[in-house]
């Protein structure tokens, strides 16, 4: 399942945000989006967790919750090209 998180501490590393969601259940992949040209958080990112069961579990669990100071929102993914 992947997750769309926002407002996020432009210091929040890819490891912390793994680690926040690694706490219910297996994460595939976390990635945080980063300006091309300065290299620096644009202040969102993408989780992808093993199944949706784990993902729907993080994403209550997490949602409107705070992170390295900043209350971030979680839920689940667009898929590509869906605008």
């Amino acid at each position: 399942m992947n997750i769309f998180v926002a407002r996020l501490n432009f210091k929040t590393s890819q490891e912390d945000l793994e680690a926040a969601f690694a706490k219910f259940g297996q994460v595939s992949s976390a990635k945080i989006v980063k300006d091309r040209d300065t290299g620096r958080s644009k202040g969102f990112g993408f989780v992808e967790m093993a199944t949706d069961e784990e993902g729907n579990k993080a994403i209550a669990a997490l949602n409107e919750t705070e992170l390295d100071g900043r209350t971030i929102v979680v839920k689940p993914a667009n898929p590509k090209g869906n605008n």
